[in-house]
């Protein structure tokens, strides 16, 4: 299964009754011909919209295309009110742009005025309190269009996507990580669903697949998937069973959502129940687009789902979790490159990122930890099922979308990369490398009250990351930003 949207791109151009819409149409139609030089589907309307009947007519043949996302191109100085009416009618993203003038030897019959039509198309969005994508220079030649298009495209997924979302949270949340509680109201504003469930749900649901034959093939897949790294054969069977079971749960409760995403409780007490730890379980799932976030995590449940519509690759989740010692930097200066020793920290779960991201050196394993409250003195048993490893050293983005106590989204941004470092430690964990990430991490993840769970996304993406929150109504986007510009709060001195 795909567990993302397709975006339909539709595009309408729009024209002000007292220009040519000859300018409109024969722009719109040199737009799409740039449009698909980035092998990018377009679905070209044909009504140009001058007055609110057309913009209804234009809205029944975007329907009737399946469009699900839409670009108004300002041909020329454009109708402020049908234009927008439409963008607000629309079920869907909306994009917004203009065109430029072509040449300074017909500006006396060919000048459309679009320049000035985006001024009034933003005033008249505005009224209407419509938050479409307008990019950073809205106007532009038909190539400059199109890749202000390539742009929209994964930020219109993101509103897609969360548009039809649902989280199914095992839990509760546990109390010794409050930082994972946070208020659901706000995932209602998005169009995300939300249904928690308790352990005891999952348990029943868990116990009667006891005996499914799917067990023995997807335990086989998972020992074809490990190779040399798999440690704990014995384990294998609980690990698919619990596999089996979210994913008939998801297809049980989907009701009126298109996709999905998991935010589950994983310990004390579901070791000693279930058998086993589920971090190889998340891992498998999170490469095939279903996140699933560790202690009952359901922002980062969204937070990775976001980053697999914008990277089109599988995320994981990471505690922003222990510095980087002096003499572990010293010792790998040729590899650490311009960054400075507090521009380093080491990213690490137990074993829930995928395998694709990790090294050679990936294996199930037992959880360490666990294993020193749960089993002290014996051999692994109901601690096996973590995957460990080094994540590959990479461009990455560390993304998070959280509520504030009060209900209100906020968010933040940082583009790093992973260093080729020996780590010497254990979990599924990496050397992560991001500019002044020493302000970033005391005057916005301390100062405004993140919790420890990051998202990271392979790939520099913050550029459509920031413009899929603004489209979101989300308004406190933090980054990490540079020596040269002090943070709100920052002691000058």
């Amino acid at each position: 299964m795909r567990n993302a949207p397709e975006v339909k791109l539709g595009i309408v151009a729009v024209s002000r009754d007292c220009f040519p819409m000859t300018l409109s149409e024969r722009r719109r139609k040199t737009v799409v011909a740039a449009i698909g030089q980035k092998n990018i589907k377009i679905t070209e309307i044909p009504t140009i919209v001058e007055n609110e009947k057309d913009a209804m007519k234009a809205l029944t043949e975007l329907n009737a295309a399946g469009c699900n996302a839409l670009l108004v191109y300002l041909g020329n100085f454009g109708p402020e009110g049908p234009e927008t009416l439409l963008a607000q009618k629309f079920n869907g993203p909306v994009m917004f742009a203009a065109a430029a003038e072509e040449t300074g030897d017909d500006l006396m019959n060919s000048r459309g005025d679009a320049y000035c039509g985006m001024l009034n198309a933003s005033y008249n969005l505005g009224l209407r309190g419509i938050n479409a994508y307008i990019p950073e220079y809205p106007v532009g030649t038909a190539e400059e269009v199109a890749n202000m298009v390539a742009d929209f495209m994964p930020v219109a997924k993101v509103r897609i996507g969360l548009s039809k979302l649902k989280i199914f949270a095992f839990g509760p949340r546990p109390h010794d990580f409050l930082a994972c509680n946070a208020p659901i109201s706000p995932l209602f504003k998005l169009g995300v669903e939300v249904q928690e469930n308790s352990e005891l749900d999952l348990f029943a649901a868990y116990n009667a697949r006891k005996d499914d034959p799917r067990v023995e093939k997807v335990a086989a897949e998972m020992a074809a998937e490990l190779g040399q790294g798999n440690k704990h054969p014995g384990v294998l069977n609980r690990l698919a069973q619990f596999e089996i079971t979210l994913l008939d749960w998801a297809e049980e409760n989907l009701g009126a959502s298109e996709y999905f995403v998991f935010a589950n409780k994983c310990w004390p007490a579901f070791q000693t129940q279930f058998g086993m730890v589920p971090c190889y379980v998340n891992s498998r799932l999170t490469a095939r687009g279903i996140p699933v976030s560790c202690e009952t995590d359901i922002y980062g449940a969204l937070s990775e789902y976001i980053l697999y519509l914008v990277t089109e690759d599988a995320p994981t989740l990471l505690d922003i979790n222990n510095t980087v010692p002096q003499d572990m930097y010293n010792a790998n200066k040729s590899k650490v490159g311009k960054y400075q020793p507090n521009d380093l920290f080491m990213g690490f779960h137990c074993g829930n990122t995928p395998i694709k991201h990790l090294k050679e050196d990936a294996e199930m394993k037992h959880q360490l930890i666990m294993k020193r409250a749960l089993e002290p003195d014996g051999e692994p048993d109901i601690t096996r099922g973590t995957l460990e490893g080094t994540i590959k050293a990479d461009k990455i983005t560390l993304f998070r979308l959280q509520s504030t106590a009060d209900c209100v989204l906020r968010s933040y941004i940082a583009q790093g990369e992973t260093l080729d470092i020996d780590h010497k430690s254990f979990g599924g964990i990496g050397i992560i490398a991001v500019d002044e990430m020493a302000r970033f991490y005391r005057h916005v993840l301390i100062a405004k009250r993140y919790p420890h769970h990051a998202g990271l996304g392979f790939g520099h993406v913050g550029k459509a990351l920031y413009s899929a929150m603004k489209m979101l109504g989300v308004c406190d986007v933090a980054y990490n930003q540079p020596a040269s510009l002090p943070y709100c709060g920052e002691n000058p001195f």
